[in-house]
């Protein structure tokens, strides 16, 4: 037993990998140490705070694991403590990726950062820093960071985007002197490591062709560059982590309803651990590919998440066997639900820079890509007694989030919608949730929490309508 497991709280392993702002590099450090670590046989648990899709991709591709979020928005503290002990119990190391600076949040005190997170987590802090033309200067800034949230500590530094060695032997002296911070990698700038990027962030591991190569050769890199051994001694000096009374969904005595979900290069964007919620719930997944698959397989509900149907429309639109059975299920009542791309994919039309291609033509609307964000960030939603699924949110208003360039056009005024929107976009600005026939699709992305279990109830709903054809 770890010599800091007592009174049956775990001391479990971990770090926190965070930057002095964003664009540091830090997300390829963290994909290249979870492949480094367990290419040298350790099991890393990988987490990603705050609401993302893609870092996760890329993060659980390279740990061989799911990656979870840690989102002060969407979930309770007592959550967050509760999804780390759960997931990375059994793992040599649980790795955190932060997101934006470490002390970067959305209010004065700071209560969602980084920094926030470390705290409550008692997690040790490593930190990357782009040193693209500062010398001298990294002196200061590791200073001040330090002393900014002195309860923070900050336990290692990686240097990042290195020029040359006369570089590193300038800046790691600086750093000896001024400092008592370690340095534990120096990673050389090299073209080769980088993810590109579109309109939306990283592009995402399930499009790329050669993703595990790319990991392979990043995780390479890293380990030549990158002090394994350190890293593991500063996840290894982590506290015990705070006990939670939170539990995870209990598994389902079996799992009776049968829901397809679209799963290929343009639809990706799922939760694990909202997967996880609807299997607990009795659900039996049934993974499909709207680019590839003639027709839907045999099911009582269907699913449509996140993604970028925009990038694969000339795809989508030639599977005219896909589009017409997706369409037809809903038209015959299938219950469905549908996020953002998976909303986009049902509308009549998708126009992006020039080009129009058809979709499912279940909603009566087009949809238009726009050159800047039409919805981003986090959202507030209340129920309106449209909303088709039995049950309710803990919370008369309850959190989400958005992130889509797309907006509708030419839905009829008498569109019935699922939310009123207190915060955000959604699909007109004071709605989102569009309600036809059986289905519920939206550009709100929900997660399972505690201020809303929807994966439970869309299993509710899929069998309670199942139950009634039957009849």
């Amino acid at each position: 037993m770890h010599p800091l497991s007592h009174f049956g709280i775990p001391a479990m392993h971990r770090l926190l990998i965070s930057a002095a702002h964003k664009s540091s590099g830090k997300t390829t450090l963290s994909i290249g140490l979870c492949r480094a670590l367990r290419d040298r046989g350790q099991t890393v648990q990988p987490f990603k705070k705050g609401p993302d899709y893609i870092d996760p991709m890329w993060l659980g591709l390279a740990a061989g694991r799911p990656c979870y979020n840690l989102d002060f928005y969407t979930q309770e503290r007592e959550e967050i403590l509760a999804s780390l002990n759960r997931h990375a119990g059994h793992a040599d190391l649980a790795l955190i990726e932060g997101n934006k600076g470490l002390y970067d949040g959305l209010d004065l005190e700071g209560s969602n950062s980084n920094a926030a997170l470390a705290r409550l987590t008692r997690t040790p802090v490593v930190l990357v820093i782009n040193v693209q033309g500062m010398t001298r200067g990294i002196a200061p800034l590791v200073l001040g960071y330090q002393a900014f949230e002195p309860e923070v500590r900050i336990a290692g530094i990686i240097l990042n985007q290195i020029r040359g060695s006369r570089h590193e032997a300038k800046l790691r002296a600086v750093l000896e002197h001024y400092t008592e911070v370690p340095v534990v990698g120096a990673v050389y700038h090299d073209p080769a490591m980088t993810i590109h990027e579109r309109h939306l962030g990283l592009v995402p591991s399930n499009e790329s062709g050669d993703a595990r190569a790319f990991v392979a050769h990043i995780g390479e890199r890293i380990a030549a560059q990158v002090d394994l051994e350190a890293i593991r001694n500063i996840a290894g000096s982590a506290p015990p982590l705070p006990s939670s009374q939170f539990a995870g969904p209990e598994p389902a005595a079996r799992r009776d309803v049968r829901i397809a979900i679209a799963r290929d290069a343009a639809f990706g964007f799922y939760y694990p651990d909202d997967l996880e919620a609807l299997e607990a719930a009795g659900a039996e997944l049934l993974p499909f590919s709207p680019l590839t698959d003639s027709r839907l397989p045999d099911c009582d509900g269907l699913f449509l998440g996140g993604g970028f149907p925009e990038t694969h429309m000339e795809q989508l639109a030639a599977n005219r066997a896909m589009r017409t059975a997706i369409r037809q299920a809903i038209e015959a009542d299938l219950p469905a639900y549908a996020e953002c791309g998976g909303l986009m994919y049902l509308a009549r039309s998708l126009r992006w820079k020039g080009r129009e291609a058809e979709m499912t033509g279940t909603l009566p609307a087009s949809v238009v890509m726009h050159e800047r964000p039409v919805g981003r960030g986090y959202v507030q939603l209340e129920e309106t007694a449209d909303h088709p699924w039995p049950g309710a949110p803990n919370q008369r208003i309850f959190p989400a989030h958005e992130f889509h360039y797309s907006a509708l056009d030419s839905l009829p005024e008498e569109t019935r919608y699922a939310y009123r929107v207190h915060r955000g976009m959604g699909v007109d600005g004071n709605h989102d949730g569009i309600v036809y026939r059986n289905l519920l699709a939206g550009y709100a992305h929900l997660r399972d929490t505690s201020h809303n279990h929807w994966a439970g109830r869309f299993v509710a709903f899929v069998r309670s309508c199942r139950n009634r054809k039957r009849v």
